[in-house]
């Protein structure tokens, strides 16, 4: 079992790392928001803990910009805060459950195992293998795009933003999202940066006339599994 932890607390969060990994848990642990964010999507992860309040990204951001794309994964928040709207908050952000600081570690423990108990039998589409789009087959693993006997592979921003092509297929895919996801910050640079990407995504796929990745005004980019 993977545990994504996010906590900008260095010593708590070494604290809650080093109990859950005797517990037998595989914990990762992050200092903020927008770093946990990129670490989730690179990996497979049974369970995140988010520290609400942190710098750069707070725990209730990141998980809504993770329920966006992810509706099962469960999220544990942490706050040093006990009111009821912040409560209501942690819930709206799409979180499962809220512990207050200060917490004990067996609290958090069984508070985990109970969660897990509830979801181990969902199915987690953005920890898929392999996305089948038309005749390619896109393996984030192993940052692979293959058709038939011609195998492509791509760089780790490629595959960061295929997988979140990928995993909004047919929808739109919000610009400043994706920019600040694969590349941490939406400004000018960037945004001409992705364009590149996209270009490159669009050649890949090019031995399939009904796969495109078309631009929507003024929000972002869809991948199209269909002919136009």
């Amino acid at each position: 079992m993977k545990i994504l932890l996010a906590e900008d607390d260095p010593n708590l969060g070494l604290l809650v790392q080093e109990y859950l990994t005797a517990k037998g848990y595989i914990v990762h642990l992050c200092p903020n928001g927008e770093d946990a964010l990129k670490v989730f999507l690179r990996e497979k992860w049974n369970i995140c803990i988010f520290d609400v309040m942190m710098p750069i990204k707070d725990g209730f951001t990141a998980a809504k910009e993770i329920r966006t794309f992810n509706k099962e994964v469960p999220i544990i928040f942490l706050t040093a805060k006990s009111m009821k709207e912040d409560t209501i908050e942690g819930f709206k952000a799409g979180g499962d459950d809220y512990i207050t600081k200060p917490f004990s570690m067996e609290e958090l423990l069984m508070r985990i195992r109970a969660i897990l108990k509830r979801t181990e039998k969902s199915v987690d589409n953005s920890n898929q293998q392999e996305y089948i789009i038309g005749k390619y087959r896109f393996n984030p693993t192993l940052q692979q795009l293959v058709i038939g006997d011609n195998s492509q592979k791509l760089t780790s921003r490629e595959c960061d933003l295929l997988k979140l092509l990928s995993m909004n297929i047919n929808q739109v895919l919000e610009r400043n999202f994706a920019l600040k996801v694969v590349w941490g910050d939406d400004n000018y640079f960037n945004a001409r940066g992705m364009d590149v990407y996209i270009a490159r995504l669009r050649k890949y796929f090019s031995e399939d006339e009904n796969i495109s990745i078309i631009n929507v005004h003024g929000k972002g980019f869809k991948l199209v599994d269909q002919p136009l």
